[in-house]
């Protein structure tokens, strides 16, 4: 995993609050999220563990991060910055749906950081959140790469060949069309919630269904990147892209049914 991090607080309420609204907080808990730090985890539960390249603010918070993710199975190799590290805040409503307000400037790694970045070459597949356009030829060695439609400036002035894009069909900032990146990424998947996916590649299409959900529906937030981390550990184990698919929906089902991001994702036996 090579990406980014936020610290996130979170408030179960009834409903979100309408403007000029107060409302009230029936549970609260904070923990380590984002993109990036939802993915790692998953894919440690998937394979056994998993190395995360990161940066975080040399504060009490990005400390703290580091920390909580090394509790939850990770290698995290975490370069130190000068600044705040990011957070956020999310509502989650009665629904399960989540509402985020993100706080400060993502934070990627960068090729010339102190980290082992040798050591991807030996990877299988590496999913990527975030990073400069050296971290991202770094990151291609691994065997598969993998990584989100946010903030795509980077890997087109990388200008290396995606394996496979996770984009939505509907969140504005995560929209992909094909010609942004060159060379275009092996398959574009663009994901639609309960409604499944479709991908594409340069001379196919198809689609994907979601899968039922082994309990009531608890929290959305880290679906998508649960997704995306199944998708990435089963095109490095070799599955085809629908298997891979396949995997991924059942990643994004699991997580659902959890109070936070980790707590319901799939954990292979």
């Amino acid at each position: 995993m090579v990406g980014h991090v936020e610290w996130i607080e979170f408030a179960a309420v009834d409903a979100m609050p309408a403007a000029g609204d107060i409302v009230h907080a029936g549970e609260v808990w904070e923990e380590p999220g984002g993109g990036g730090a939802v993915a790692a985890v998953q894919l440690a539960k998937l394979a056994g563990g998993a190395d995360f390249y990161t940066a975080l603010g040399d504060d009490e918070l990005g400390h703290r991060a580091k920390r909580a993710l090394e509790d939850l199975g990770l290698t995290v190799h975490a370069t130190f910055r000068p600044e705040p590290q990011r957070r956020g805040f999310v509502h989650v409503d009665e629904r399960g749906e989540r509402t985020i307000t993100v706080i400060g400037d993502r934070l990627g790694p960068r090729a010339g950081d102190p980290l082992p970045w040798g050591e991807l070459r030996h990877a299988d597949a590496v999913y990527l959140t975030a990073g400069d356009p050296g971290a991202v030829r770094l990151a291609r060695a691994a065997g598969v790469l993998v990584s989100t439609a946010r903030g795509l400036e980077a890997i087109a002035e990388s200008r290396v060949e995606l394996d496979a894009l996770v984009a939505s069909g509907a969140d504005r900032g995560e929209l992909y069309e094909r010609g942004r990146l060159d060379p275009s990424p092996r398959v574009v998947i663009r994901t639609a919630g309960a409604a499944g996916g479709e991908w594409e590649t340069a001379t196919e299409t198809g689609a994907w269904n979601a899968v039922p959900l082994g309990g009531p529906v608890r929290d959305a937030y880290g679906c998508g990147d649960s997704f995306a981390a199944g998708v990435t550990y089963g095109l490095g184990a070799g599955m085809g892209l629908e298997e891979a698919l396949e995997l991924g929906a059942r990643c994004g089902a699991a997580c659902l049914t959890g109070r936070g991001p980790f707590s319901g994702q799939l954990q292979q036996a």
